[in-house]
């Protein structure tokens, strides 16, 4: 049969035009959107397309290659097997990019960046003619940007990670990115290793493409996008970047991507977009799922500000709820920095397949997934055998690498808004019980000043604090993973490996130690506690209690915070304080300053989130 009544039928002008598919979605506003198809179609045929192919379901492939992005280095390949999965099911794919964000190359950070991100991904989703869309990540804030602006976008979109490096080697010895780059920059400090070593250690923590190979923030979003639902369980979260399994992953993302449009072009009551298959029970998997891989404290805030963005679930997922989900979850996953393994074993133990069946009995099987099949559903379809090698990785539920509580909430008088640590990540397990005198510093650049001077007060005991690194910070914003501070060196030399180390900022997923991290609210606020704590004030962390104070009364502090309102009042504080969201600042930098919540609500723009203002759809 003749195509040419269909092809004729878009210039009919008595007809309106169907919005309901393809180049027919989002024309641009000329007043005639008869005239607008006419325009557009003719400038899409300028790049070759057929009528046939047009008439196709078509799906977006966002491009977030960068030569700054070496844990994308591998997206032009994706990309061309994403393709073919979606050609091969009948779809139409048409790539397009966003922004880019590598943690390594982005100033001040790349969490300043994430909600810019999430903006691009939301807005280009919904400008762009789509059916669905695929968006491809791996780098730490990628991954929860792509996912919250495809929530908002209203699209289906599905995730493509693209995955971890392998491990390198160093005299015989594995080692990795990026745990194994802080444990040995720490030796480093200690004299333990020369300037040779650690030159020599260079070129072989990052000897392939694709995320740091430990569970570090990108793996811990890659398990979670699985863990919600998203991805293929077998092999979406763990193959490795250089693999033939990442190929076939994105081949499957791309048949995955049209049965998601094809559920809204066909009328589904429960079409396969974020909104629709993310719920409560999604949430609950998630974050079980974050516990029990020992995943990085980033993934809260990631976890909060994705949730945020739902509609139906932003006010039930709290950090009372990871709390409450962690003392009922055991870490089972032996990786760095919890663990002593890598991500590539993860994956030869079974990936996140083997891991949610062994969790099953604390799973909600109920949450809906990309498939639209329930988890259950799912897990019950795809049964995993174990081996010796896949309880080495991946602990069974009686016999866990940690008893429950990876990542714990703190509160108390010092954090009366929330703080976290990752428990299971402590070198000195006593420092999760601990009262010392503080060391304060009040920023990165009295930090970097003052850690290795011979003659700063400090000793094993101490605690350290920094202050000015949360979402706003005192200089430069965007909650930089400055949160590890590092051993001074004069207790470093002295083999010193852990102590107890505070802030209002973030510490890299790769890293370990007893560090509490996300104060809030942060030290930048004139109501925060953390920016009155003094030199030798004596705090109390206990973990088992869920305590972080200051030896305080409340009288003494509402006095030094007091105090500081009126030192600060009638002058531009150049270390900010909350005057900064008045300010008149230029740019992206002004808006992120004016917007951004703190950490207890993912530290998103207050404006996005399902709870902002209300957004008119077109």
């Amino acid at each position: 049969m003749s195509s040419a009544p269909d092809l004729l039928a878009d210039y009919d002008l008595s007809k309106p035009i169907s919005a309901a598919t393809g180049m027919r979605k989002g024309l641009p506003n000329y007043g005639d959107p008869h005239f607008a198809l006419f325009l557009r179609k003719a400038f899409i045929k300028a790049l070759g397309y057929s009528e046939d192919a047009l008439s196709r379901p078509i799906i977006g492939i966002i491009n977030t290659f960068s030569a700054f992005n070496p844990c994308h280095a591998n997206i032009p390949q994706l990309i061309d097997a994403a393709k073919r999965g979606v050609q091969l099911n009948g779809g139409l794919a048409m790539e397009f990019p966003t922004i880019s964000i590598h943690e390594s190359f982005s100033s001040p950070t790349s969490m300043f960046l994430r909600n810019l991100m999430s903006m691009d991904t939301e807005e280009m989703i919904k400008a762009q003619p789509v059916d669905a869309c695929i968006v491809i990540g791996g780098c730490d804030k990628t991954v929860p940007a792509q996912i919250m602006g495809g929530i908002s976008s209203g699209k289906p979109v599905v995730p493509l990670i693209t995955g971890p490096m392998m491990p390198g080697s160093f005299r015989g010895r594995r080692i990795g990115a990026c745990t194994d780059c802080r444990n040995n920059w720490a030796a480093f400090r200690r004299d333990e290793l020369d300037v040779e070593d650690i030159a020599e250690l260079n070129e072989e923590l990052a000897p392939t493409a694709g995320s740091c190979g430990v569970m570090g923030t990108a793996s811990t979003m890659a398990c979670i996008a699985a863990a919600l639902g998203l991805m293929d369980l077998r092999a979406g979260a763990t193959a490795p970047a250089v693999s033939s399994a990442r190929l076939r992953v994105a081949e499957d993302t791309g048949k995955k991507a049209v049965k998601a449009a094809m559920s809204v072009i066909d009328g589904n009551l429960s079409p396969l977009n974020l909104t629709t298959i993310l719920s409560e029970a999604s949430f609950h998997n998630a974050i079980t799922v974050l516990q029990a891989i020992g995943g990085s404290t980033n993934g809260i805030v990631h976890v909060l500000a994705i949730a945020n963005r739902h509609p139906d679930v932003a006010s039930k997922i709290t950090l009372q709820t990871i709390d409450d989900i962690g003392r009922k979850t055991p870490l089972l996953v032996d990786l760095k920095p919890s663990g002593d393994n890598y991500m590539t074993d993860l994956h030869n133990a079974g990936g996140m397949l083997a891991l949610l069946h062994t969790l099953r009995p604390l799973l909600k099987l109920e949450a809906l997934t990309i498939t639209g099949q329930s988890l259950g559903e799912v897990l019950d379809s795809t049964p995993f055998k174990t081996f010796p090698f896949s309880h080495k990785i991946i602990r069974p539920l009686e016999d866990p690498v940690f008893a429950s509580s990876s990542l714990v909430v703190l509160q108390g008088n010092l954090a009366p808004n929330g703080a976290v640590i990752k428990a299971s990540a402590s070198k000195y397990r006593q420092l999760l019980s601990h009262r010392g005198k503080a060391v304060v510093f009040a920023g990165p650049a009295d930090l970097a000043a003052r850690i290795d001077d011979p003659d700063l007060v400090v000793d094993a005991q101490s605690v350290l604090v920094l202050q000015g690194i949360g979402p706003i910070g005192f200089l430069n914003p965007g909650m930089p993973e400055a949160g590890l501070l590092p051993i001074p060196k004069k207790l470093a030399v002295q083999g010193v490996e852990d102590m107890l180390r505070l802030s209002d900022g973030r510490m890299s997923g790769t890293a370990g130690g007893s560090v509490v991290l996300h104060i809030s609210p942060e030290a930048a606020l004139p109501e925060s506690v953390l920016g009155i704590i003094k030199d030798g004030d004596v705090i109390v962390c206990d973990v088992e209690k869920r305590l972080l104070e200051v030896e305080l009364t409340a009288e003494q502090i509402d006095q030094r915070i007091a105090e500081r309102r009126e030192r600060l009042a009638g002058r531009d504080e150049p270390r900010g304080l909350s005057e900064r969201r008045r300010r008149p600042t230029r740019g992206y930098r002004g808006l992120y300053e004016r917007h951004v919540n703190q950490a207890e609500n993912g530290v998103d723009f207050d404006f996005l989130t399902a709870d902002g203002a209300t957004y008119m759809a077109p």
